[in-house]
């Protein structure tokens, strides 16, 4: 597929998101708040309002001249759930066509358990069952591990113990939908696309610390996924010669020296904090100004800064952003990672911006989701027979809803 075609795919669902996140809004607006020409803004949302996903409101209060029309989104065109997938729990969340969260739930799991994908299914159906009356467009399941492909959804993680688990199949003839898997960091990426600061930018590393390491590559708009799914790893760049032993069976990988679990446990070795103390307590103290604490975190920024610079250096992204549940104490991290991350750049690359973002939980959900709500304009064919699927359970909904006369306000 052409970057066009990936371009109009992004810049439709930022459409829907803006407007979702800031109501009705003219097309002037449109294209000053998404830094584009006012004629693509015409076009995009033309097609927009041919879908049925848009509607034209009453005109906008004028300063002389001939009034705008505000556009909104029509509000019972389609929902979309969301499953951020981890080792000891699951969270779901339910958003509309902006991807906005209209809810959210957080349920025990053991990933680890013979039936963990059959309680998966229990849970979602439950979930499912207490939703609005939008239609449902399809369930999106975000995953640390590797996917093969979106609409097939067979998974390989180290975190979650699994080999070749067919999530996918499993969850489409457990609840009769639309399913698409994706790495979490790779629908975190999407999200950001979407909804948050690579909004605009068609080359992006996302980058996520806490209980991993991941980055999701936008290139050209378009998700960089390699051979099998598994682009991204940067978790796994082996960083000291006979280090400790990562999760995927490697020795001194990135994420097994500055993963929370590697944080924790060279606290406890330091004497820092007790042996059932976790990362809270770690970062506690370092708020209170313990040294030693600190200077843990700041070693941890360090390393990761000097692997980030060779990424970047190596994929040349307009922007980097850092978010994830170690960003709560970045404050810590910052003071190794910056200097590190600027030295290890070549000369035109010591400008990159780097973006941090304060964290919510339900994010990783959220970005689950928009792998469902970036279907209707998928041109690639990422989401293939599954985003078929989606995009026929927005045209019945349409048709059964020819005025589609509620807005969202």
């Amino acid at each position: 597929m052409t970057q066009s075609t990936a371009r109009a795919d992004v810049m439709r669902s930022a459409v829907l998101a803006h407007i979702g996140a800031s109501g009705p809004t003219s097309r002037a607006d449109l294209a000053r708040e998404l830094g584009v020409s006012p004629a693509l803004i015409t076009q995009h949302t033309r097609q927009l309002i041919a879908d049925g996903l848009l509607v034209e409101l009453e005109h906008s209060p004028s300063q002389g001249g001939r009034p705008a029309r505000l556009l909104g989104l029509v509000a019972d065109a389609g929902r979309a759930i969301g499953v951020k997938i981890v080792a000891d729990h699951i969270t779901a969340v339910e958003v509309g066509i902006d991807g906005a969260v209209v809810r959210s739930a957080t349920e025990p799991f053991d990933a680890a358990a013979g039936t963990a994908v059959t309680r998966l299914g229990e849970v979602l159906r439950g979930f499912i069952a207490g939703g609005g009356d939008a239609p449902l467009l399809g369930v999106g399941v975000g995953v640390p591990g590797n996917v093969d492909e979106q609409a097939v959804g067979t998974v390989d993680s180290t975190q979650l113990g699994w080999l070749r688990v067919p999530l996918g199949e499993a969850l489409r003839r457990e609840l009769d939908l639309p399913v698409l898997v994706e790495n979490n960091v790779n629908a975190l990426a999407i999200a950001e696309a979407l909804h948050g600061q690579a909004r605009g930018h068609e080359n992006v590393m996302v980058i996520t610390i806490g209980t991993g390491v991941g980055a999701g590559l936008l290139s050209d708009s378009r998700v960089l996924r390699g051979r099998s799914g598994g682009a991204g790893e940067i978790g796994h760049t082996p960083v000291q010669e006979d280090g400790p032993l990562c999760q995927c069976g490697g020795h001194g990988c990135l994420e097994a020296l500055i993963g929370q679990s590697a944080l924790v446990t060279q606290a406890r070795e330091r004497g820092l904090i007790s042996a059932d103390a976790g990362i809270p307590v770690l970062r506690g103290l370092a708020d209170a100004g313990d040294e030693g604490a600190q200077q843990l975190f700041s070693r941890a920024g360090h390393l990761l800064g000097r692997v980030l610079a060779g990424a970047v250096n190596l994929v040349d992204p307009e922007i980097v952003i850092v978010l994830g549940e170690g960003v709560e104490a970045w404050s810590h991290w910052s003071f190794g990672f910056e200097p590190a991350f600027r030295e290890g750049l070549i000369p035109r690359n010591r400008a990159v911006p780097v973006a941090v973002e304060t964290w919510q939980d339900d994010r990783w959900a959220q970005g689950a989701a928009s792998l469902v709500l970036s279907t209707p304009f998928d041109a690639q064919g990422q989401s293939g027979e599954q985003g078929r699927l989606v995009r026929e359970r927005l045209a019945v909904s349409r048709t059964a809803t020819p005025d589609a006369g509620l807005v969202k306000e």
